[in-house]
């Protein structure tokens, strides 16, 4: 970490492991610059998506051979929406929630004007998610933990309610992989997706993942039909036929400098119990609410108060939380800002403890109880937020 830095921030873009540049440079300087082509085959460039793809499986609870990496998340939200669709051709509605990440709605609302054949987006409440369900939703699209305050929803029981309904069930785990526990194979749900620059620490860009429940691997139709998603794409076929199981998955050319780099952040995961990061993270989380509902009176708690419906971020809200996030960021602590008020700090126990915790409080501290952050500088807002 950069010297006095509190990076609270993880949840949006993770720190780079210490090996990683070394391993990037190998790639470039070993592979790439010596064994040029040969490299897809001499460094196993070709197999990389699914070998890391089984290395992020096991955090996310996914049997081996069922997560396979590539492209964007967002491209992976349009093949498993896609995909679902296609299992329930009698149905025409995607459900969601307003408290979804908004690149998911936007990729939905794509699909539903490509479709058009009467396709609809329907967004309801988080809290009003399970009674929306009904026989006409053919696929129930959530992010498990909410970007904005961190609420968490029950991943096995809005399954089951999905599955009773009749309809397919798709999960976004950008805030939980590497975050939280995750049984994807005991909720039996049959798509999820999500990214590994956040809690994963694969670097900005970091490829996206998918699962698909093993039963339905060879049944599932990719909807992108890349090249690398053929059965055998070097038979230069000109019609496309999917490859058997999570392989139908892939798209493109895999990023390999950005792929190494996630596969050497994969490393700080060996022998990691993702029970022992979620108990370590929520003693972090209740740390900072306690000493920030005692010390900065200013800001209102918006996640959930209750650990247990909480992902691994806190947030509060403040009218001018924008420039209040500024104002930290330029005294070393680094936070988020989410529109339209809420302060955002991520919980990451694999480089935070709790020294820092008092660290970022008492700054908070200054910079609200002295009014620092107004300053005309940081109510300047820049491209990212």
């Amino acid at each position: 970490m950069p010297e006095g830095v509190v990076y609270l921030d993880g949840n949006s873009l993770g720190p780079m492991p210490k090996s990683v540049p070394e391993r990037v440079a190998g790639v470039m300087t070993e592979e790439w610059a010596q064994m040029l082509i040969r490299g897809w085959n001499k460094a196993g460039w070709m197999s990389m998506p699914s070998e890391v793809g089984n290395a992020v499986g096991r955090l996310i609870g996914a049997a081996e051979g069922t997560v396979v990496m590539g492209d964007t998340l967002s491209v992976k939200v349009y093949q498993a929406l896609a995909a679902g669709l296609k299992m329930r051709p009698d149905r025409k509605v995607i459900l969601s929630d307003n408290g979804n990440f908004p690149s998911d709605l936007y990729i939905a609302e794509g699909l539903v004007g490509l479709l058009e054949q009467g396709y609809e987006l329907r967004t309801v409440d988080p809290e009003d998610v399970a009674e929306a369900i009904g026989e006409d939703v053919a696929v129930v699209m959530l992010t498990e933990v909410d970007y904005r305050t961190g609420r968490k929803h029950d991943m096995k029981t809005v399954t089951e309610l999905a599955h009773a309904a009749g309809a397919v069930m798709v999960w976004d785990l950008a805030h939980s992989a590497g975050a939280i526990p995750v049984d994807l194979a005991g909720s039996n749900c049959e798509f999820a997706v999500g990214c590994t620059y956040k809690y994963l620490n694969g670097g900005p860009g970091a490829p996206a993942f998918i699962y698909i429940r093993p039963d339905l691997a060879d049944e599932a139709e990719p909807a992108l039909s890349g090249w690398l998603g053929h059965a055998s794409p070097f038979d230069f076929d000109l019609n496309y036929k999917p490859a058997k199981g999570i392989e139908r998955m892939r798209v493109g050319t895999p990023p390999v400098l950005q792929m190494a780099a996630l596969e050497e952040a994969m490393k700080v995961w060996d022998g990691v119990d993702m029970t022992d990061v979620r108990q370590a993270s929520v003693a972090l989380q209740e740390q900072f609410i306690k000493e920030v509902e005692r010390d900065v009176p200013e800001l209102t708690l918006a996640s959930p108060r209750d650990a247990s419906i909480r992902g691994s971020q806190v947030s509060f809200r403040f009218e001018h939380g924008y420039a209040a996030m500024q104002a930290l960021i330029d005294r070393g602590v680094i936070g988020d800002f989410r529109a339209p008020d809420i302060m955002r700090f991520g919980f990451t126990p694999l480089y935070l403890d709790g020294a820092n915790v008092t660290a970022a409080v008492a700054v908070m501290k200054d910079v609200m109880g002295n009014n620092l952050w107004d300053n005309e500088a940081y109510k300047v807002k820049s491209r990212v937020t």
